[in-house]
């Protein structure tokens, strides 16, 4: 007897290559085919992949979106070689993926403090537009009523967060969604200019509260939220503002349905269509540990295919561990990473409380 598929919605974050560990995750939940995808939301290499998913998909089920990863990373990979950012010869024999030391990348770094985009790439050359023309049917995406798209990208004039949704889905609001102004000009949709949706949205989650009929969110996060050892370096500094910066648009969303879901819990009133949501997480913390930032510019196939598989090992011991939960209850507890105690009341005050799995403070 086929067991009935759980329904959820995907969130993706962005990270540059670090997207392929998404791919991994995603790889082997639709291999599962245990959830019934209802929609998904993603930023920068998170859009990329949620584009793949929901047009490999609508093409040809869960194996088409299998399919349309392998066939986008493999592409991104293959442009790399191509790329200036390459290994040192000493990380290569080291085994270390980092670009810390690479020629190209230390240039760069340099460089860009003084010269745009808009100065050494007038021509506006982006790999990532070929690769999408040729293997995404935005057409496809736009027509697609299977499954909700949600793609986050940052207006340049304000700082707000637009999403595109699946009628307005194209190859721009793509390259939007990616687009890291050291390295990209902005991208223009509409008269407004564009950046990485990571910056407003990684990944944005509030319209799972109104345009999908899934009550489970299953998160994919790269950035890691926490770091034991304070940076002492120029770059380890630079690298963990980074991480705070694209991790504060989602924190900021998971306090606000954590709220939500308490208001609704305790019998508030809350505006018509408001529910809870139930939240799973996989992240990276472990997997990418050992990576520095400087190794999200690197797409060499090995490392590509490295990442893919610690992604599909994320999500077989996710599966595990916490598949069973979903349809039931939250099996990531979103305040576990945040500090909602006022400022007046002692630390000493706080009682400590657990769900499977986490531990966090209850004020």
């Amino acid at each position: 007897m086929t067991r009935p598929r759980k329904r959820v919605s995907l969130a993706l974050q962005g990270g540059g290559a670090h997207g392929a560990y998404t791919w991994g995750v995603l790889d082997r939940l639709l291999e599962e085919d245990l959830f019934e995808i209802a929609g998904i939301t993603g930023a920068s290499a998170g859009a990329i992949n949620a584009a793949a998913v929901v047009d490999g998909h609508a093409e040809a089920g869960s194996e088409g979106a299998r399919e349309r990863l392998r066939q986008l990373w493999s592409a991104v990979a293959e442009q790399a070689r191509l790329s200036p950012f390459k290994r040192s010869p000493l990380n290569v024999w080291l085994g270390d993926w980092s670009l810390d030391n690479s020629p190209g990348k230390v240039w760069f770094d340099f460089v860009s403090h003084f010269v745009s985009p808009y100065d050494f790439n007038p021509m506006d050359i982006n790999p990532l537009r070929r690769v999408l023309a040729e293997l995404i049917d935005f057409e496809r995406i736009r027509q697609a009523s299977g499954q909700k798209l949600f793609i986050s990208a940052t207006r340049v004039s304000d700082g707000k967060l637009r999403v595109f949704r699946n009628s307005e889905t194209t190859a721009d609001a793509v390259l939007a969604s990616t687009c890291l102004p050291h390295l990209f000009k902005a991208v223009e949709i509409d008269g407004d200019d564009y950046w990485d949706g990571g910056y407003a949205g990684n990944p944005v989650l509030f319209p799972y509260l109104f345009e999908s009929q899934a009550d489970d969110v299953i998160l994919v996060q790269l950035n890691p939220v926490r770091r034991a050892e304070t940076p002492r370096s120029a770059r380890q500094i630079a690298d963990r503002v980074d991480e705070i910066t694209f991790n504060a648009s989602l924190q900021r969303e998971l306090r606000a349905l954590s709220f939500v879901a308490s208001m609704l819990k305790s019998g508030a009133k809350m505006p018509a269509g408001f529910r809870p949501l139930r939240i799973h997480r996989i992240d990276a913390d472990v997997g990418l540990e050992p990576f520095s930032a400087s190794s999200k510019m690197n797409a060499e196939r090995g490392f590509i295919l490295h990442l893919h598989a610690l992604g599909r090992q994320a999500a077989e011991h996710w599966l595990a561990d916490n598949s069973a939960l979903v349809g039931i209850r939250s099996s990531f507890d979103a305040t576990g990473d945040m500090e909602f105690l006022p400022r007046s009341r002692p630390a000493r005050e706080r009682r400590t409380w657990r769900l499977p799995g986490r531990t966090g403070t209850d004020s």
